[in-house]
Formats: C-alpha cells, sequence, structure tokens
C-alpha cells in the first residue's frame, strides 16, 4: 500500500511539472523550451505559434545556440502561412548576417521561391493567359535570385527544384515579350513588334515562344516592307515550325488578323464580347 502510495505521489508531480512547463509565460521559458515549443507547433502544423516561438526565440536570445537555426526555420514558418512579404525578408537578413552559414543556400532558394509565389495571383494561377499580360518583373527577379543559387551553390540539394521553375520562368518571360509584340501590332508600331520578336529570339531560345516570336517578325517585316527580313523569318518559321497555327499545310503563312479594325459595336463592347 505504501508503495503504490509513493508512485501516486511521484507520478502527480510529475504530471503537475509537465503542466506547469505548458502553462509558463513565454518569458519564463529558456532558449531550448522556445525551439522546442516551436518545432512542436510546427509538427501539428501549427506555423502561427511556431512563427511566434521563433521569433521571440531571437529576440529573448539572439546570441543563443538556437538563434541562427530559429531564423532559419522562421522562414519556413512565414512561407508555410503564405507570409511570402515576410518570407522574403528573413531569408534576405539572413544572408545579410549569415553569408557563410553552411545553409545559407536554403535563404537563397527560399529568397527565390517567395518571389515566385509573390508574382501570383489567385486569378492568375488558373488563367496562364493572363501571366502573359502583366509586370513580368516578379517573375524576372525570381529568375535572378534562382540563378543566384545555381551559380553560387551549384552542388545544393535546391538547385534541381530551382531550375525547373527556371525554366518554367524563362518561358514566361518569353511569352510577355510576345505579348508585348501583340500589342504594338493591333496600334501598328510594326517596327516595335519585330524588335519583341528579335528579342525572344535573342534571349529566349529554348521556349515554346519562339516560333511566335519567328511568325510576329515575319508579318512586322511584311507591313514595313523589308521583304528580306520578311523572307528569312518565313524560312526559319517553316523549318523549325513547320505546324505553327500561322502556316497553313502547304506553308503558306497565316496572317494573325491582329493589325485589322477593330469592328466591335457598342453593344458587344458592353457584354465584354457576349453579345455582338
Amino acid at each position: 500500500m505504501r508503495s503504490f502510495t509513493q508512485s501516486f505521489l511521484i507520478l502527480s508531480c510529475l504530471v503537475l511539472a509537465a503542466c506547469s512547463s505548458n502553462d509558463r509565460r513565454p518569458e519564463d521559458l529558456s532558449e531550448r523550451e522556445f525551439y522546442e515549443q516551436a518545432r512542436e507547433a510546427m509538427s501539428d502544423n501549427n506555423f502561427l505559434i511556431a512563427s511566434e516561438r521563433l521569433q521571440q526565440l531571437e529576440s529573448r536570445y539572439p546570441f543563443g545556440d538556437y538563434a541562427e537555426q530559429a531564423q532559419l526555420e522562421l522562414i519556413y514558418t512565414q512561407h508555410m502561412m503564405s507570409d511570402m512579404e515576410g518570407a522574403l525578408a528573413s531569408a534576405e537578413r539572413f544572408i545579410r548576417l549569415h553569408p557563410l552559414h553552411k545553409q545559407v543556400d536554403y535563404a537563397y532558394y527560399m529568397r527565390g521561391l517567395s518571389v515566385y509565389e509573390l508574382g501570383f495571383s489567385f486569378v492568375e494561377r488558373y488563367t496562364p493567359s493572363e501571366q502573359a499580360r502583366r509586370d513580368p518583373t516578379p517573375f524576372r527577379d525570381a529568375f535572378n535570385h534562382f540563378d543566384e543559387l545555381v551559380r553560387r551553390y551549384p552542388d545544393s540539394q535546391y538547385n534541381e527544384d530551382a531550375q525547373k521553375r527556371m525554366i518554367f520562368l524563362r518561358d514566361r518571360l518569353a511569352q510577355y515579350e510576345i505579348g508585348v509584340g501583340h500589342f504594338y501590332m493591333k496600334r501598328h508600331a510594326y517596327l516595335a513588334a519585330a524588335q519583341r520578336g528579335e528579342r525572344v529570339m535573342l534571349g529566349y531560345q529554348g521556349t515554346s515562344s519562339v516560333g511566335d516570336a519567328l511568325a510576329l517578325q515575319v508579318e512586322a517585316y511584311r507591313l514595313l516592307g523589308q521583304k528580306f527580313e520578311a523572307k528569312q523569318a518565313l524560312a526559319l518559321l517553316k523549318l523549325n515550325y513547320p505546324k505553327h497555327k500561322q502556316l497553313s499545310a502547304k506553308g503558306k503563312f497565316i496572317d494573325s488578323g491582329l493589325t485589322k479594325e477593330d469592328r466591335r459595336t457598342l453593344i458587344g463592347v458592353m457584354s465584354f464580347g457576349l453579345i455582338e
């Protein structure tokens, strides 16, 4: 009986100690307790609490044993909360404070990934055509960040994903150039349109937009009266993209129709094209 009583008392003390630890105010926690609570919150997918504990840890123990790791993991928790601005700021801060850290490549990767995510709105994720008409600066910045990661840390475990995203981003940037070229065609700025096609040819080889760039050049040069340049572009289009949408089955070039006069009626404009 006495042995049972002693065991019960010991167990009760342990439970009370655990409860006391969990109920302690954050300012009373040790550095290790902050970190353990943050890790536990992450395991439970409670990234808000995890972020709070990591920030509290760094604030109270800026030079402690867990401070640098807390800064890295804060980038992750902010990203998981879709706080891309916060993740970007934290990644840039880590790179600035710890340029020689053995895991700084992770901060470079997350910087690029945060900018990449910021480049998309909810609508653009589901309507790819919108991506070619928006400001390409976030995509260009993300590409440059990923490129810096790959160049600085060629053996980084994050390079494979970064390079896949770079391929996607180059394609989107090329589509943007084509979209601008079409804009110029509609406004009869044919030289500017041809130059946009040239930019794709020079800077975005290997993307899906090269064929469209050649077609843009063919049409723009024809309208400029530059027959030789138009003929060259058409020859390249036929050789490399024989099934392009602006080539007939017999290889005859088909105008895009972008330069035709806008004949929409007032009703058509007001109904967004639903009624003509």
